[in-house]
Order: C-alpha cells, then sequence, then structure tokens
C-alpha cells in the first residue's frame, strides 16, 4: 500500500495477503502464507463454532454479537445484556477491562450521558457474555473463565486445532483477557473458509447469524457491515494490529495482515483484492483520501 501526497509516495505499508480455493489450497497470494499472526478478534468466528459445538443456545442477533468487535451502540449494549440475562448473570460477571466505546460517536454518548468506562462498553464484551453462558449451560465455574486451563478454553483450543490444521503456535493473551491462539495467515484463511461454508448445524448458524445481522459484528458504520452487505452469503470480521479475514459459501477465504499494524491501508488493501479476485466495489466510498490544507491532495492506494 502507498501514501501518495502531492505526487510523492511519502509512506509505504507491507503485509501479507492469501486466498485459498474452495479445498483450502494457496490460489493467489502476496507475501508469505505461512507468516504466523495472532489474529486477534479475527479468531472471533473460531471461538463462537467452539461454543456453538459445546451446546451455546444462540441464534440470530445474540450469536451475531458473539462475534463482534462492536462498537458500543446501544442497541448492540441491550443485546449483550439480554445474553447475560439467559445466563443469570449481570454486568459484573463480565472480566473485560473496563472501557470506552470503540466508537468515537459513542464514546461522545457515553460522556454526554454522565456515563464512564465500563466492562460492557468493552467490544469484546458480547464474546464474554457468550463464554459465560456457554459455561451455564454445561455447569462450568464462571470466575475463571478466561484461564487457559478452564474447560471453555480447553474447547476452544480444540476446536481452533481442528480447523487451522495444527495447533496453536504461541498462546498469549489478548486485549479483552481472554486466550490469544496464534496461527498462520494460511491456517487462519483455511479456517474461516471452513466455517463459510455453513457445512455443519453449527456453522450454518454462525454464517447465518453474521450475513443476517452484520452491525451486530461491528457497528453501523463499520468495514464489516460494507464487505458482508456487498458479498451476499460471504462473512467478514476484521481485528487489531490490521488483520482481516472474509470467507465465501464456496469455503474460499482471503485473509490480509497489514505488518506495521496501520488501520489505514487495511481496507484499501482488502477491497483491492476482493476486485483481483472477481469479486465487486466493497468500499462504501473512493479511496481514503490524503489531506493538505483541509483539502485531498492525494490519497491511500494499493501497489497491487
Amino acid at each position: 500500500m502507498e501514501v501518495e501526497r502531492s505526487g510523492l509516495v511519502e509512506s509505504r505499508h507491507r503485509g501479507v495477503l492469501v486466498h485459498v480455493d474452495p479445498a483450502g489450497e494457496v490460489d493467489w497470494s502476496i507475501g508469505d502464507p505461512t507468516t504466523v499472526i495472532f489474529p486477534r478478534s479475527a479468531n472471533k468466528p473460531i471461538q463462537a463454532l467452539a461454543m456453538l459445538e459445546a451446546g451455546l443456545p444462540l441464534d440470530g442477533a445474540e450469536l451475531a454479537i458473539a462475534t463482534s468487535s462492536h462498537h458500543g451502540e446501544v442497541f448492540q449494549l441491550e443485546v449483550v445484556r439480554a445474553v447475560l440475562a439467559r445466563a443469570g448473570l449481570d454486568e459484573s460477571a463480565l472480566q473485560t477491562p473496563a472501557s470506552w466505546p470503540d466508537s468515537p460517536h459513542e464514546h461522545a454518548r457515553v460522556i454526554r450521558e454522565g456515563g464512564g468506562k465500563a466492562p460492557i462498553l468493552m467490544d469484546c464484551s458480547g464474546k464474554h457474555a457468550a463464554m459465560l453462558l456457554t459455561c451455564v449451560g454445561q455447569g462450568w465455574s464462571t470466575h475463571d473463565y478466561l484461564d487457559p486451563g478452564h474447560p471453555l478454553q480447553q474447547r476452544v483450543t480444540e476446536v481452533f486445532t481442528r480447523e487451522t490444521g495444527g495447533p496453536p503456535a504461541v498462546v498469549g493473551v489478548d486485549g479483552c483477557g481472554a486466550p490469544l491462539l496464534a496461527t498462520s495467515v494460511l491456517g487462519l484463511a483455511q479456517a474461516i473458509g471452513h466455517i463459510a461454508t455453513g457445512g455443519t448445524a453449527e456453522s450454518r448458524r454462525l454464517v447465518d447469524a453474521i450475513t443476517a445481522h452484520p452491525t451486530h459484528v461491528s457497528g453501523t458504520r463499520s468495514t464489516e457491515r460494507h464487505f458482508i452487505t456487498a458479498m451476499p452469503g460471504a462473512i467478514a470480521k476484521t481485528a487489531a494490529e490490521s488483520t482481516m479475514v472474509v470467507g465465501w459459501p464456496d469455503g474460499s477465504a482471503l485473509v490480509g495482515k497489514v505488518e506495521d499494524g496501520g488501520a489505514r491501508a487495511l481496507t484499501v488493501a482488502m477491497a483491492r483484492a476482493v476486485e483481483v479476485l472477481g469479486g465487486p466495489s466493497v468500499l462504501p466510498e473512493p479511496r481514503p483520501v490524503v489531506l493538505g490544507g483541509g483539502r485531498p491532495v492525494g490519497e491511500i492506494r494499493p501497489a497491487f
């Protein structure tokens, strides 16, 4: 990716893009598909699948919020509370760090209303609410549900290993406190492609929830919403440190990772990759512009 200002390229972003075919084989790539990454929130569809296989009784918007990196919008918080209520729990059970909403609009709303940081406002609270509901349904303890040795997290690791084709390369801690499992860009693409087929009852429920409720996956102004609505039947998820996945119903999938973690390059790179692969234009507006004196003087553009 190039950032051009007044005719001069002043910055470049490097990364990895991998597209796998329905058989999970690489058919197009830029960079090294075996690069190991922390997928961050791009792991959420895998985590949600593990919870569904463990008996998570969610569908629709409630299941979509379990895969979300939500923006703290009112309608999203209402769904998170509804999931907690199903478990007989309230917000105090969440072990997400107290946070402001990701969206600056919702951040401002909370301040206007006299609120402050709260665990439910953290963008992963929907996933955590689903984790708690899974634990309650299985009779597992809830006070330590983030411990890597907890039955819930062991189940997640088993499903992750199955879907990515191998055990986690590294086990870390995500920003929300949950165990964070690393894999290669290729392994992540294979997992997302397999899930996107909806080939099992659980993955079908997951795909249906994501595609029917794209605003619950992140937000009304989100990248995912534009990708999902532009490509009916496809699932999409962005993640911290500039990672994104897209999976299509035929089992093909695309994963992008910007090496420096710079989010400004990610959407443009993924949108260009979709076009290279013969897909539609998925950007909600023209490429991001570079401003000088308050007016456009350049752009962020793909170099492939």
